[in-house]
């Protein structure tokens, strides 16, 4: 009796991956054109202002930075006949200039100690003969105080080296003499303010001759200042 014999199956558990059907490949992303960069010659030409611009100031600046030098100058007024204190002067910064001829900063102890020629106003370029060593009183003459209320002194502020007469007022009667009142020429030194009594403290260069008698006169009060001309 002859078995038939079932034909072979087909192992396709084994079967190679190569077979199997490929999978589809994902199709590419569009890609966005790049934008085009649109130019604008009105920006460009500013920028480039800007620029120039900005190293002009810089040139600019290190140029004022580097041709300045430091000066003295006076931080307060100072009156003629006074002497110069260190906190009378400050240093400044100015341009070089051959015109101007101030004190280096570098030699402000040797101008403290000296005194003023002149009058000399506040945030003024310091200069050498603004300065003196002439000493007050000078050679034959001297210094008196006088103390003057506001009726005993002229409305106008005075100021030292001014030409004034110091002239005698009546006494406490009040009768004004037919002869002339006496009269001493003088040049304002100083001039300063008694805190207590309110009085005008006036300190005058007079000749040695006039001094002591009109010490004597202005301790008696009765004197007053008459300011001439300011014309030279």
């Amino acid at each position: 009796m002859t078995t038939m014999a079932d034909p072979p199956r087909a192992d396709t558990t084994s079967a190679p991956a190569a077979l199997a059907a490929p999978a589809p490949e994902p199709s590419p992303l569009p890609v966005a054109p790049a934008p085009k960069l649109r130019r604008r010659p009105a920006l460009v030409a500013a920028s480039l202002v800007l620029v120039c611009l900005g190293g002009l100031l810089a040139a600019w600046a290190w140029s004022a930075t580097s041709s300045t030098v430091a000066v003295l100058a006076v931080r307060a007024g100072v009156e003629r006949g006074a002497v110069v204190t260190q906190g009378d002067l400050m240093s400044v910064q100015v341009g070089a200039d051959p015109a101007l001829h101030p004190v280096p900063a570098a030699e402000a102890a040797d101008m403290v100690g000296l005194r003023a020629a002149s009058d000399i106003a506040a945030g003024t370029l310091l200069t050498r003969d603004q300065l003196t060593e002439a000493v007050l009183p000078g050679a034959g003459t001297s210094l008196v105080g006088i103390g003057l209320p506001a009726a005993g002194m002229p409305g106008e502020p005075l100021r030292a080296g001014d030409t004034v007469r110091v002239v005698a007022t009546p006494g406490a009667q009040g009768e004004v003499a037919d002869a002339p009142p006496a009269v001493v020429a003088a040049s304002v030194v100083s001039v300063a303010t008694d805190d207590i009594t309110g009085l005008r403290i006036v300190t005058v260069a007079v000749p040695e001759a006039d001094a002591a008698g009109l010490a004597a006169r202005a301790a008696t009060g009765n004197v007053a200042l008459v300011l001439d001309s300011r014309e030279r």
